[in-house]
């Protein structure tokens, strides 16, 4: 690290757990994120300030008068725009050291595969199941740590995926497991925002090598404050990540 650096992220030296060569593993790591939406909205902005080197952004959505009541990176004037360009103007305006890649198209199976192989840990904010489940085998295949969030109505969920322990399909595995879009249920804006936060959290301690609360679904209420923990193993006939024929 240069002096600029050394300043910069002082902060995150003087913790113990982290100190000089924790901060140097995250300016040397890659994440990819998959969505830029409320949950990204939140995640992105606290990788890139915490001095992640590399950070691949996929959404192929554009911003609506909808999107401002929880993605806060966004404006009126950003309306029409494509989320994964606003975002990573938003990002290199408060750390341009930050190596920003944006992917504006929609990802098949080789694509998805290709990115996650670059990354060293995946962040899942998208907000529908079919895709939740695309980026689960994409991470299986390419054996990278999985973090995935969602958010509905009061309700968040969050869990660490790792294709050794368990994946996203060992524990939502039927075919209606779906939890519905925002735009059908509505959402509490500030629940995107502890969710994807969290995610940031979880993927920082993963690439720093630092303990995260595995084969564990964490869900939270926002009405009650409340969390609760759901262990979880893995499926060996699962049909993603077990040792099926």
């Amino acid at each position: 690290m240069n002096d600029q650096q050394l300043l910069r992220y002082s902060r995150h030296i003087l913790l113990n757990e982290i100190g000089i060569e924790n901060q140097e593993k995250l300016l040397q790591s890659t994440a990819l994120v998959i969505g830029c939406g409320g949950l990204g909205s939140a995640a992105l902005p606290y990788l890139a300030a915490a001095g992640l080197g590399k950070i691949i952004i996929a959404d192929p959505d554009t911003i609506d008068d909808t999107n401002l009541q929880r993605q806060i990176p966004y404006v009126e004037t950003d309306i029409g725009s494509l989320k994964a360009e606003k975002m990573a103007q938003f990002l290199q305006q408060r750390n341009p050291s930050c190596q920003v890649e944006v992917h504006t198209q929609y990802l098949g199976e080789t694509e998805l595969n290709q990115l996650a192989q670059r990354a060293d840990v995946v962040l899942d904010c998208s907000d529908n199941f079919a895709t939740r489940q695309a980026i689960n085998a994409a991470c299986v295949s390419q054996k990278k740590p999985l973090v995935s969030g969602a958010a509905v109505r009061f309700d968040g969920q969050l869990a660490v995926y790792r294709p050794d322990l368990g994946c996203y399909a060992c524990v939502f595995d039927m075919a209606q497991a779906d939890d519905g879009a925002c735009a059908l249920f509505g959402v509490f804006s500030p629940l995107v925002g502890v969710i994807g936060s969290l995610q940031a959290v979880d993927a920082l301690k993963i690439l720093m090598g630092l303990p995260v609360p595995n084969n564990v679904l964490r869900c939270y209420s926002a009405l009650t404050g409340e969390w609760q923990n759901f262990k979880f193993a893995k499926n060996p006939r699962c049909t993603v990540c077990g040792t099926h024929e």
